[in-house]
């Protein structure tokens, strides 16, 4: 009897741990499930790998990496879908998520990438003016995310596509800024700032395919057809491991517009 009595607290103790994980292990069962959330996300299984940050912010709403990933994944997984619904719904909850994470704590480079991808995502499903406004505050945060990490690859790509942007507004958008926001910016973007960029974000990630892809195409709208044509062979040279559908659809796109190019 003594030996019951004794065995129930453990039972109990186990049973805590079975019924409500994260009540029960506090921030060391919030480690278990980030470790688990990253190993998804690194297995390509980002639907998973959400649903576990989600689970975490659902227990602790200032878990600040849970947002900043959760925030992540949402932009990721809204440029999937075809139609403009799904992508703002995805778009908007990655800036809800990002704006909690940026609450937390302003100087992180992760949570001002978050931000400031958020912010472009949404740009693109947005009407002129609304798009304008965003694509202008995108910039102040890529801004903070080098501030405070200057190697951070993916920050320098986003500030890449937002220099080609901005150097290549039409006439109308061109005048929209100005109306909103009362003028340019006194050092006008130019698309050498976006190639150097783009060669930043290469230089400290030489891995990611979408790096090269997106130089290819700024040399190919400046009509600089060797600049163009290396770039697509230093992406092939890196002889990469493509494991998702995008990295197959990129190379083989990257393949396409460099047997153009030679023939």
């Amino acid at each position: 009897m003594r030996l019951l009595i004794k065995a129930i607290p453990v039972l109990l103790i186990m049973l805590g741990f079975l019924i409500r994980p994260l009540d029960a292990l506090g921030d060391s069962g919030h480690d278990v499930l980030l470790k688990k959330a990253y190993e998804l996300k690194e297995q390509y299984k980002e639907t998973e790998a959400l649903a576990v940050y989600e689970q975490i912010i659902g227990a602790d709403e200032s878990n600040f990496e849970a947002l900043c990933q959760a925030s992540l994944l949402h932009s990721l997984m809204g440029n999937r879908f075809s139609d403009d619904t799904r992508k703002i719904n995805h778009f908007s909850t990655a800036k809800a998520y990002a704006q909690r994470a940026f609450l937390l704590d302003s100087t992180d480079a992760r949570s001002n990438y978050a931000m400031a991808l958020s912010l472009a995502s949404l740009a693109m499903v947005s009407g002129p003016k609304q798009r304008l406004a965003m694509i202008s505050e995108t910039k102040s945060y890529l801004d903070g995310a080098l501030a405070a990490d200057e190697r951070y690859s993916d920050a320098w790509h986003l500030l890449g596509r937002w220099y080609f942007k901005m150097a290549n507004l039409n006439f109308a958008e061109v005048t929209t800024y100005k109306v909103m926001l009362g003028g340019m910016a006194d050092k006008p973007a130019t698309n050498k700032d976006a190639i150097y960029a783009m060669e930043m974000a290469i230089l400290h990630n030489p891995n990611n395919l979408r790096y090269y892809f997106d130089l290819a195409n700024i040399y190919q709208e400046m009509k600089n057809k060797e600049a163009c044509m290396s770039t697509l062979q230093r992406a092939m040279a890196q002889n990469l491991e493509l494991q998702t559908k995008e990295e197959l659809e990129l190379s083989r796109r990257c393949k396409m517009m460099l047997q153009a190019y030679q023939r």
